[in-house]
């Protein structure tokens, strides 16, 4: 007599499960890059990509739109050019002190604009945005339409030298890394549920006894405090802190970033900030009219891709494991 074979059964993955392979196939990927394409184009894809993740933090599971978080990249950066030039703090303290000044930078605009919603929190955002942009063109320490430029980027801990473009591309993976793990773990805490239940039904969690001004503030505080750790990591890199981080367009660029990627995907602004920095380095030789042809790629994008890139990728994987449950 033969004995029946049992069959297997079938390896069901949790969330959990899928979202470290995703991070770990993520991290794999972002390690060799480097050995196949232009490690600098990769440091400044990863930078718009954690400034992305911040402010995809704020919309995306919060629905505060903010037309002002130029204002934390920028102010970050000129504190961290600043400190590492004219101080000559190492590069982990410039960076760490420029990242506490966006936040400081956060909790003073967040206390004011978040007494308000909708357009009107969009637009105190972006009046107090170019506020300090003009403080930026006339305060004598960010050298007004010169910038701070030749930033040193010093020793890292010491001892590791950050002039080498290889050296300096794995300290910038290491912190993008480590400030989208932060994001996705404030996502999926119990913080990150009431800042999501907030989002789809506000009155419904001020009855349920959440203090939703002060969840409100706290992720706004974060969202500027990570927005400011790109752009001091960006000083350090480009050595160089201009008026064109601070500048309004650069708050409509993560806009047009995170929608690309797919609005509310903790994976959306990379994949976004991967296809903005891409286009603009491969369409540099059209001068001016690479606006114009951002734009047209642009509403393409958004009318075929409702749901951005990886939203849509997204819903195709959904329906294709629908047809093959329904098969089974």
């Amino acid at each position: 007599m033969t004995a029946e074979r049992t069959a297997a059964p079938p390896v069901v993955r949790t969330a959990k499960d899928r979202d470290a392979i995703a991070f770990g196939v993520m991290a794999a990927l972002l390690a060799i890059a480097p050995f196949v394409v232009y490690p600098v184009f990769l440091m400044k894809a990863l930078c718009f990509a954690l400034f992305a993740c911040a402010f995809n933090l704020l919309i995306g599971y919060v629905g505060l739109l903010s037309f002002g978080h130029a204002m934390f990249l920028g102010g970050a950066a000129y504190c961290t050019a600043h400190a590492a030039k004219a101080w000559g703090l190492p590069p982990e303290i410039a960076i760490l002190f420029g990242t506490a000044v966006a936040a400081a930078l956060g909790l003073a605009v967040g206390a004011l604009a978040i007494r308000r919603q909708g357009i009107y929190f969009a637009m105190i955002t972006l009046g107090l945005a170019q506020m300090f942009y003009f403080v930026c063109l006339r305060a004598e320490f960010t050298g007004g339409e010169n910038g701070i430029q030749a930033v040193p980027r010093g020793r890292l801990l010491g001892f590791i030298d950050l002039d080498g473009t290889m050296t300096m591309y794995f300290a910038v993976l290491a912190i993008f890394l480590g400030g989208f793990a932060l994001i996705h773990r404030t996502i999926h805490s119990p913080f990150g549920e009431v800042l999501k239940a907030i989002r789809e039904h506000e009155p419904r969690a001020i009855s349920l006894g959440y203090d939703v001004d002060k969840y409100k503030l706290l992720a706004f505080v974060l969202s500027a405090a990570l927005a400011g750790l790109a752009g001091a990591t960006k000083a350090i890199v480009f050595q160089l802190a201009s008026l064109t981080d601070v500048h309004w367009t650069m708050s409509g660029d993560v806009v047009l970033i995170t929608l690309l990627g797919g609005l509310g995907r903790v994976y959306g602004p990379v994949v976004g900030a991967f296809v903005i920095v891409a286009l603009e380095n491969y369409l540099a030789p059209f001068g001016s009219w690479i606006t114009v042809i951002q734009g047209g790629i642009f509403i393409v994008c958004v009318l075929t891709f409702r749901q951005g890139i990886v939203g849509e990728i997204e819903e195709w994987r959904e329906r294709a494991r629908a047809r093959s449950a329904r098969a089974s």
